[in-house]
């Protein structure tokens, strides 16, 4: 187990951006397929989700966070030393979106500026990551940009979204605390099988054939194995979450808020009474704004706890948890950091 401590970096914000266009799982289906998507619905908690249009990218979306967190911050940009973009689905497969992030926001030549391919529990380990460079000594500001672009806009989970996080280096910050954790033997529980050099796309891949239920399959979607998936959050999750926090010796009542990805309603849910935390200590973006993958913690902060974060000081644990395998855990102390309302684009 990955268990570690990093010091002298604070949290001066975060700013999450959604497109415009609204897609509702039963109103916005076919109508053959409504009775299925409302009982969907009911068990996956996803009543709406945020979905781009074609030319848009989740980095376009990402742009309008950091501009808007930049001004809030009243950070200049020649002061930004790292840039660190979490994605699985990039503007380009070459060359890296955080480099053509780095021009579009202005930053100077001197930014370090890359890319990591992880979804679900991209927002730990990205914090980590970058907390890294920062607890070092050579990075004083930087961000953290997370989101995606759904794969298929007639899925019913997964949604799009973009998120800045602003890190900085000071001598007073509180520790953060992390636990991350990776299962490679699990990895085709959630994937996408062609695409990549293993298996480059081809004419056979474009042909899509429908389950017993209407929906749309076929060898270039994401695939997804729903028992392994459950089995794997509900087993895993609970016991890393309580692991980190005896090792930062925190109590579960010392914690204000505990942002799970947003997986499921049913997943969550149970993930939440093993642990058991009261329902108003575990904010939820789900209904709204589905599964924003990598994003899905940041949204939900945004989406939820925006008014109560901004200005104020309180002790979150942040835990995401999917492709891979792969799940992290962090304790981060919150206090007088900017927190945007959810922007549009």
């Amino acid at each position: 187990m990955a268990l570690s401590t990093l010091h002298n970096v604070r949290f001066a914000g975060m700013a999450s951006c959604v497109p415009h266009r609204i897609i509702d799982s039963v109103r916005d289906c076919p109508p053959s397929q409504r009775s299925e998507r409302e009982r969907l619905v009911r068990n996956i908690g996803i009543q709406s989700r945020r979905v781009c249009p074609e030319w848009q990218t989740f980095s376009d979306l990402a742009m309008v966070a950091a501009e808007k967190l930049l001004e809030e911050l009243q950070w200049q940009r020649e002061e930004i030393d790292a840039l660190v973009v979490i994605t699985q689905s990039p503007d380009y497969l070459i060359p890296s979106t955080a480099i053509i992030l780095q021009d579009r926001l202005g930053l100077p030549h001197s930014t370090i500026a890359f890319d990591v391919n992880l979804g679900c529990s991209g927002y730990p380990f990205g914090l980590h990551l970058l907390s890294s460079m920062i607890s070092a000594g050579g990075v004083k500001k930087a961000l953290l940009m997370i989101g995606d672009k759904s794969i298929k806009v007639k899925d019913p989970l997964f949604s799009d979204a973009g998120t800045v996080t602003a890190l900085e280096f000071s001598l007073n910050a509180p520790p953060i605390y992390f636990d991350l954790n990776s299962d490679g033997s699990g990895h085709r529980a959630i994937m996408l099988p062609v695409g990549g050099h293993r298996e480059p796309y081809g004419p056979q891949h474009h042909i899509s054939t429908r389950d017993e239920h209407g929906s749309l399959s076929g060898p270039d979607y994401l695939q997804l194995d729903g028992p392994a998936i459950l089995s794997f959050s509900t087993q895993r999750i609970p016991p890393a979450v309580e692991r980190v926090l005896q090792y930062a010796n925190v109590s579960k009542d010392e914690i204000d808020y505990f942002v799970f990805h947003q997986a499921n309603r049913m997943i969550n849910e149970t993930i939440r009474k093993k642990l058991q935390i009261p329902i108003e200590k575990v904010p939820s973006s789900l209904h709204d704004f589905g599964n924003t993958s990598g994003a899905s913690l940041p949204v939900t902060i945004s989406a939820r706890l925006h008014d109560k974060l901004d200005g104020s000081a309180h002790k979150l644990v942040l835990c995401g948890f999917g492709v891979g395998l792969s799940w992290g855990t962090a304790i981060v102390d919150i206090k007088d950091a900017k927190f945007p309302l959810m922007l549009e684009a």
